[in-house]
């Protein structure tokens, strides 16, 4: 029995060490790997948890065959080549093909967008739309929550689904983990098609709890959808803690051509959790808006399993090709290496480059964590403001009046490697105008870093907690 706890401990080395080479040959990004190994090392037994948990990496798994994509794909690309002067312009041409070449995200042209600041914008027009639904909705959501909005939001989907209408509702099971299960049976019982995006019941999928989806998408009929930033819950209403933290967001109706590409990309997502494929061309119909105009619009996806980070690749080569100006908005700071060399080089090339994130978040390690990021980009000659009126959930961007992009990604590590997030780029002056001033209005209600005496003039011990905490931003 004296020799009974040097097994265990050679077993505990041998299963570290085990870990420790698994990461290692995964290549991912050396701060991660990194991150990763300091974890195993310095939390004992926490740190196996946590990877069993967080750190395995999904990247390589094929959750949908290349045949079942084709098919899915199939009428989108049908519309595609039947766009007529389709006219690329060289300054947008090379961003268009990557994505084209990458992921099959295909640029349409007739497009009309409408924008919508807060949840008081927002979540009527969404009940309207369901209202107006006479084929199929389909919603795709981070977290519909169990308070009066998402029960409003569930009652309105029910008696769509009692007249006869197809409702197919996917939410991610780790962003409802505090909804109960009788909130989504109620709606199943009266029809509607409810799936959960990677439900994690231990001990099965534990791994994948850190790959969330994160889209929120909306498609009525086929011919108008929604996508952006905004969950459905009261709080993007009434705003965090009672109300005493308003909420701003952004969150777009699209209707044209383009809805054909956020139909594909919530048929993606349903053929994951039902492994249904559904390519009839009903759910491709003839658009019934008379749009004609030259704004492109690609909906770009990423997600853990692909095999580029597309998204992130977008805000990069945005960020290198800019010639006067690039406006960010982020909840959360935490950029990847690529996007943070991006950002610096731009500033130093003396591009315009601004970031706004919130003054106050709703995460405060995550908001700790960031400050050494931002103290670095501030160092190269980044612009960063801080909202102060309420807590800014808003994710876009907005460069040289040309290129404008807005959706569920944030600028961190999490949502560029470990979620499933969904952006419409758009090329075109107009769009970019009209996001930019967004981001101006937002700007005017913000002030700059060094204003915020108590984040610009921080003792050390707070900035060394910062420092640590930076090693671990790859998993947070």
């Amino acid at each position: 029995m004296i020799y009974v706890h040097w097994i265990f401990i050679v077993l505990y080395v041998a299963v570290i060490v085990g870990i420790m080479l698994t990461v290692l040959m995964d290549n991912r990004q050396p701060a991660k790997t990194i991150a990763w190994v300091l974890v195993l090392l310095f939390v004992p037994v926490v740190g196996i948890v946590l990877y069993v948990f967080f750190g395995q990496n999904t990247r390589k798994m094929k959750l949908i065959s290349g045949r079942s994509l084709d098919q899915l794909s199939k009428r989108s690309m049908l519309e595609f080549v039947e766009q007529r002067n389709l006219r690329m312009p060289e300054y947008f041409s090379s961003l268009v093909r990557l994505f084209t070449n990458q992921s099959l995200s295909l640029p349409f042209k007739d497009n009309a967008v409408e924008f919508y600041t807060d949840g008081y914008q927002f979540f009527p027009a969404l009940l309207q739309a369901i209202k107006d639904a006479t084929n199929h909705i389909h919603l795709d959501t981070y977290i519909i929550a169990d308070d009066p909005l998402g029960r409003l939001v569930s009652d309105a989907l029910i008696a769509k689904a009692r007249e006869g209408v197809e409702v197919r509702l996917i939410y991610d099971d780790v962003g409802c983990w505090r909804v109960p299960e009788r909130f989504f049976d109620r709606m199943r019982q009266a029809g509607v098609k409810v799936r959960s995006f990677m439900p994690v019941r231990f001990p099965a999928f534990t791994s994948k709890v850190n790959y969330r989806n994160h889209r929120k998408v909306c498609v009525i009929d086929g011919t108008q959808g929604f996508i952006g930033g905004m969950n459905i819950a009261l709080r993007y209403v009434k705003g965090l803690h009672g109300g005493t933290l308003p909420w701003r967001d952004t969150h777009m109706r699209l209707r044209g051509s383009v809805v054909y590409a956020l139909q594909r990309a919530f048929l993606v997502d349903w053929y994951f959790v039902d492994r249904t494929l559904i390519n009839d061309h009903r759910y491709y119909p003839p658009m019934p808006w008379h749009i004609s105009n030259d704004s492109l619009a690609q909906v770009v996806t990423s997600s853990p399993i692909a095999q580029w980070p597309d998204i992130m690749q977008g805000y990069v080569r945005i960020l290198l090709e800019a010639k006067r100006y690039v406006y960010m908005e982020t909840p959360y700071f935490l950029p990847t290496e690529p996007v943070m060399f991006a950002m610096r080089t731009a500033a130093l090339a003396g591009v315009d480059v601004r970031l706004l994130i919130p003054r106050r978040s709703d995460a405060w390690l995550i908001q700790l964590a960031s400050m050494s990021y931002v103290t670095e980009t501030l160092e190269a000659g980044v612009k960063v403001r801080l909202y102060e009126k309420g807590f800014n959930h808003s994710k876009l961007l907005v460069a040289d009046d040309q290129i404008s992009t807005c959706g569920s990604t944030n600028i961190d590590f999490r949502s560029f490697e470990n979620n499933f997030e969904a952006n419409v780029f758009f090329y075109d002056r107009q769009t970019a105008l009209r996001i930019k001033d967004i981001y101006m209005r937002d700007e005017d209600c913000s002030i700059n870093f060094s204003e915020a005496r108590e984040l610009h003039h921080r003792p050390y011990m707070h900035r060394f907690v910062e420092s640590l905490l930076r090693l671990l931003s790859p998993l947070l």
